[in-house]
């Protein structure tokens, strides 16, 4: 059977997302792939975690955010202005969910040097994201930015995020050693309206301060102020993100799983993770699209990584996220995907038209091996690799879907995030588990509050001294 285009849902109006998951099913590649009697098989299962979607709304605050900001949007873009107009550099400090978002909106919705872009091009103030506390980074930052010129936003839901607050505590004293009392000008923060020492300490310094709602857990915060302010500062249009990601929560209020592009790509791979395949990998083929893959693999594995279902027993579920980039990893990574294990989802994210077009030059005419590419572009060329690799993933019998944007914009990009929230929210569902909280990630948190000396977690301390040594064959 020849690999060809297939249309499995409507394609609507000339901005929808569109979703081909046939190379999910056994019909065209195999016994890898997924029967629809498989699917109709699941009925029961599907339907419960239909009604829970429904139910459950009141826990997913996160599904509100296209519609409840509107005053909060007007606040956000009047900062942003300010900041704009005012500082030569923004810094977002954060890690997990308050960092990944405003990266990949950066990523998607900028120039793709945007740093480096003469100030015409950029319009905007220098951006960086710190999601991390190398202390190699930290300097390498500091030394690349006067931070008299620069607005930082602190950025943490719970407030207590060891990482951030030690950030903040660093530019503070920096801040104030240079600036006096007007330090405290130059930090916006984004928390909790109550809790948190983050809260704390903005009361106290008087920060400008963005709330991040309650009932929005961290990875699902981007459409949140986590997410917005920086992207306002970078001058996107939030407002026309918001409104993408309307359409698509309004577009997947469906309980008709086979007119659900968000629903059925949650059951196919749950599917698929249950005959094995517990590895998912997004392979965007737009280099804007590249830090979306890594936001989706925070958002997948932290919600769908659990060790018990919700009555407690057992599961130990979840896909492992894996971050590809076409044409790139073609040189990396698709021989393992084509012919290693089975254990494996590939999801590939294209665009039907990019934001520029770059003609190839026709030359060396007697080079045949050359001159085949001369008076095409390169659009035409990362179009027939993306369909080559799709074709050898076919070839394979290996189980693929292709999302596609019409363009990467503001209104596309909303639905994409939408679509992957309520994707892996009703994933949750037809896993039986909670798909919001982390308690694998707790841990380590408590273990460095003891290493660090931090009061009341003294008996945990002694615990961990207790850690084996190991054997010293093995230790080289």
């Amino acid at each position: 059977m020849p690999m060809q285009e297939y249309k499995f849902f409507n394609q609507g109006n000339a901005q929808d997302i569109r979703c081909d998951y046939n190379f999910m099913l056994e019909n065209n590649i195999g016994p890898a792939g997924i029967s629809v009697d498989e699917i109709e098989k699941h009925k029961d299962v599907i339907d419960t975690a239909l009604y829970n979607m429904r139910q459950k709304r009141f826990l997913m605050q996160w599904r509100d955010l296209p519609y409840t900001q509107d005053s909060i949007v007007k606040d956000i873009q009047k900062t942003a202005e300010r900041v704009r107009d005012k500082y030569d550099y923004f810094v977002v400090f954060g890690i997990g969910g308050s960092a990944l978002g405003a990266r990949m909106l950066q990523n998607a919705l900028c120039h793709l040097k945007y740093n480096e872009a003469p100030e015409f091009i950029r319009n905007g103030p220098k951006f960086y994201v710190e999601d991390n506390i190398d202390p190699e980074g930290i300097r390498a930052l500091l030394d690349v930015i006067e931070p008299e010129k620069t607005c930082f936003n602190i950025i943490t839901k719970s407030g207590n995020t060891s990482e951030t607050i030690s950030q903040l505590l660093i530019v503070t004293d920096l801040l104030k050693n240079k600036l006096g009392a007007k330090a405290s000008s130059h930090i916006i923060a984004t928390t909790d309206e109550k809790d948190g020492n983050l809260k704390k300490i903005a009361l106290a310094q008087r920060y400008e301060t963005f709330i991040v709602p309650k009932g929005v857990g961290g990875r699902f915060s981007v459409l949140s102020p986590v997410g917005l302010f920086p992207a306002a500062v970078l001058g996107i249009d939030i407002a026309k993100l918001l409104e993408g990601a309307a359409y698509m929560e309004s577009t997947c209020d469906e309980y008709d799983i086979f007119k659900n592009k968000a629903y059925m790509g949650a059951l196919l791979q749950v599917l698929a993770m249950q005959s094995g395949k517990n590895i998912s990998v997004m392979m965007p083929y737009a280099s804007g699209l590249n830090y979306f893959a890594h936001w989706y693999a925070q958002l997948w594995a932290e919600s769908l990584g659990k060790k018990d279902d919700l009555k407690g027993m057992p599961l130990y579920c979840g896909q492992t996220p894996v971050k590809a980039l076409g044409v790139t990893d073609q040189h990396s990574q698709i021989q393992l995907y084509t012919e290693g294990p089975f254990d494996k989802t590939i999801t590939f994210l294209t665009v039907d038209k990019y934001r520029d077009e770059i003609e190839i030059p026709h030359l060396y005419e007697l080079i045949k091996d050359v001159s085949f590419l001369g008076n095409k572009s390169l659009n035409e060329l990362i179009k027939a690799e993306e369909y080559g690799t799709m074709y050898a993933m076919y070839k394979a019998k290996r189980p693929f879907a292709k999302i596609t944007l019409p363009e990467i914009n503001e209104h596309t990009l909303g639905q994409l995030i939408q679509m992957y929230e309520l994707m892996t929210a009703f994933a949750g569902e037809l896993l039986e588990i909670n798909t919001f909280n982390q308690p694998g990630v707790e841990l380590g948190k408590q273990v460095t509050f003891a290493l660090m000396g931090k009061q009341g977690y003294e008996e945990l301390l002694e615990e961990v001294k207790k850690m084996p040594k190991g054997d010293d064959r093995f230790i080289f």
